[in-house]
């Protein structure tokens, strides 16, 4: 096996993506553990802690997979490494840009940007 010390993308752990079975339910008890709602859509849910951490919870109609969310600080940093891990960079509804990679142990990783303006509507 091969090894490199060329890093693949730098970034921040963002938020952990876990799948739940019921959205509103798990909402409010994330909500009595002090978090707050940050967005709520159908098919997901993004629950912050006091220090900015997030939980995002995937009802069983949703289309994302469970995952560990990475920001990065600009959309330049972004493509470049979509361009190196040689994945598309999808606009979300709520404002951000992604992509999903394999992390270690064959775990998914979101590596994402929020725009300057995130969260200000």
């Amino acid at each position: 096996m091969e090894t490199t010390n060329e890093k693949r993308f730098t970034g921040t752990v963002d938020h952990i993506a876990v799948k739940c079975e019921d959205l509103a339910k798990d909402v409010a008890e994330y909500e009595r553990l002090g978090f707050t709602t940050e967005t709520v859509y159908e098919d997901w849910a993004m629950m912050r802690d006091p220090r900015g951490f997030g939980v995002a919870l995937l009802p069983p109609n949703s289309k994302h997979p469970p995952h560990i969310g990475m920001k990065v600080d600009s959309m330049e940093e972004l493509k470049a490494a979509a361009e190196r891990e040689n994945r598309p960079i999808k606009p979300h509804r709520d404002g951000t840009s992604s992509f999903y990679t394999k992390g270690v142990g064959g775990q998914i990783v979101e590596l994402i940007y929020y725009p300057e303006d995130f969260g200000s509507e």
